[in-house]
């Protein structure tokens, strides 16, 4: 999942009819935030809906509708604060320094990269702070919901025989024998288990913490 919490400032925020005044570190013009919505004792800001946007054309190449991105940042508020609750712990430097190293490998240069960034208005640390975030989110769904999930060798061979090898036929591609990615399939159906049983339990928890929409203040 893509997943990043609304952020926490560094320094106190004060919000008024609607808007967040954030005092600058420095001394000058105070920053307003338009919030949008609120969940639990966060407010959902206009900038945070606008960075997610950013962040998943980065990572995908295109952003959500802001409904759908509303609804994302209110479901990691769920998972964060559930996290949090049981002391979950968060990613370290290292593994938030490969992860972003990754994604940087996914364009055709470092340069093309940092160009991608400057064009979306991301700085090297955000984009370090969502991919912490996505981490830390991803990681404790899969310790909440993965000892629930059992796949079988006959789930395995079914995935193989009616899914994988009609897919590498239609793309051309040469079969591999079911020995040699029995375990990648396996995992592949592990998580898919996972995500039916995290979706399944946002449902549930969506009616015990609701997104609020600001009035007159929510983006479309």
């Amino acid at each position: 999942m893509r997943w990043r919490l609304t952020k926490a400032f560094a320094v106190p925020a004060l919000a008024l009819a609607g808007w967040l005044v954030v005092p600058p570190a420095a001394a000058g013009q105070s920053v307003v935030d338009r919030i949008v919505a609120r969940i639990g004792s966060e407010v959902i800001t206009e900038s945070d809906l606008t960075e997610l946007g950013r962040f998943q054309q980065l990572i995908g190449g295109k952003q959500q509708t802001g409904a759908d991105r509303l609804r994302e940042l209110g479901e990691q508020w769920i998972v964060a604060h559930e996290a949090s609750l049981s002391g979950f712990t968060k990613p370290t430097a290292a593994d938030v320094d490969k992860a972003c190293a990754d994604l940087a490998r996914h364009f055709p240069s470092l340069p093309a990269y940092q160009a991608r960034l400057k064009q979306l208005a991301l700085s090297p640390g955000d984009v370090r702070r969502l991919i912490g975030r996505q981490i830390f989110l991803s990681r404790y769904l899969d310790y909440r919901f993965r000892p629930e999930v059992q796949v079988g060798e006959q789930q395995v061979e079914s995935y193989y025989q009616k899914t994988l090898i009609p897919q590498l036929r239609h793309m051309g591609q040469a079969v591999p024998p079911l020995d040699r990615v029995e375990e990648q399939l396996r995992e592949l159906l592990v998580q898919q288990g996972i995500n039916r049983r995290a979706a399944l339990w946002l449902d549930q928890m969506q009616e015990r913490w609701k997104v609020e929409k600001v009035e007159g203040n929510a983006s479309p």
